[in-house]
């Protein structure tokens, strides 16, 4: 499955992430760390750094945290042309990080944000994504309200009607579903139904489609993607991983490429250490991506994804940063210093 090697856009909010140094609770020190966030923006943000064209399609206020925001996403590599700047406030979250036996928590600080409130026909979308081949969204756009639930169908039915190919992460949040009056079910239904590309599991599968599906491991996988490849006939391929968690510090993770010809599941690494796992998901989808956008088969795609997010945990902060030597230093194995 050979991908378009035009730039892809990425449709979302960009924001920033505030932490507690090391493992520290939340306000245990006066102290917060920054980085800047996003689903899209961090996939956006892995590929360019791949060395793959990408742009993101965002709005960010007319302040030093938006033209910080700006100027990270230029600094590593990516197309800031799609960017409006406006009056109104940037979206925030706070990360407590976990340890041990105790979860990480986000608090989410993203309500009338200026990407969240800013209306459908508000963005321009023939300027946006002129040039483009993909557009890249995920569930948490649609997520943050009526505006951007509503700004994202129009996105997708727009690339859809140039002629572009639509890429879809899950990404299913209740917490922000659950703050207005949302149906999300019909919302993803339809966003998935533009997309040939889809990031998400069987149980995501199990909420578009109100269907549980029986079965362990990856027979159960299988035949939660044959269900969607029924459902949404444009849909080409899924991709996922499944994690075990021992504590904070341990997981063990495969990822899995499925096609309506082709699947491939790789063997469970054990990735240990783990310094930052937020963004790991997104570090999968900009693997996956490089994958298909280097000419790989499912094989290939899953290997990739897996690689990126493992790497991903390594790394403070909710970007990949990673680059093709990293890649193939990885699959080369070893851990000794490279020299």
């Amino acid at each position: 499955m050979k991908m378009d090697t035009r730039p892809i856009a990425f449709f979302g909010e960009v924001l920033l992430r505030l932490s507690p140094p090391g493992r520290e609770l939340l306000f245990q020190t006066p102290a917060l760390q920054i980085h800047v966030g996003g689903a899209e923006a961090n996939v956006a943000t892995g590929l360019a750094c791949l060395g793959h064209a990408t742009r993101m399609v965002t709005a960010v206020p007319d302040n030093p945290m938006g033209r910080a925001v700006v100027d990270e996403l230029r600094r590593r590599g990516v197309d800031v042309s799609g960017i409006a700047v406006e009056d109104g406030r940037l979206g925030l979250y706070f990360l407590q990080p976990g340890a041990g036996l105790r979860a990480s928590e986000v608090i989410y600080d993203r309500s009338h944000s200026l990407f969240a409130d800013r209306a459908a026909d508000a963005w321009d979308l023939e300027s946006a994504l002129a040039g483009c081949g993909r557009l890249h969204l995920s569930g948490i756009t649609p997520a943050l309200g009526p505006n951007s639930a509503n700004a994202a169908i129009a996105a997708a039915e727009f690339a859809r009607s140039g002629g572009m190919k639509v890429s879809f992460d899950g990404n299913y949040r209740a917490r922000l579903w659950d703050a207005w009056d949302s149906d999300p079910r019909t919302v993803l239904t339809q966003l998935i139904g533009h997309a040939d590309i889809l990031f998400g599991n069987h149980r995501d599968i199990s909420l578009l489609l109100g269907e549980t599906f029986s079965g362990d491991g990856a027979d159960r996988r299988r035949v939660a993607a044959e269900a969607a490849f029924a459902a949404f006939p444009n849909l080409q391929l899924i991709a996922s991983t499944a994690r075990h968690v021992d504590d904070a510090d341990s997981h063990r993770i495969s990822a899995r490429v499925d096609m309506r010809d082709d699947a491939y599941q790789t063997p469970e690494v054990l990735v240990a250490g783990i310094v930052d796992r937020l963004g790991a998901g997104d570090a999968f989808a900009a693997g996956v991506l490089h994958g298909l956008l280097e000419g790989g088969d499912a094989r290939a795609a899953a290997e990739a994804g897996l690689a990126l997010t493992s790497l991903k945990h390594s790394l403070p902060g909710d970007a990949s940063l990673f680059t093709r030597a990293d890649l193939a230093a990885f699959h080369a194995g070893g851990m000794d210093v490279r020299r």
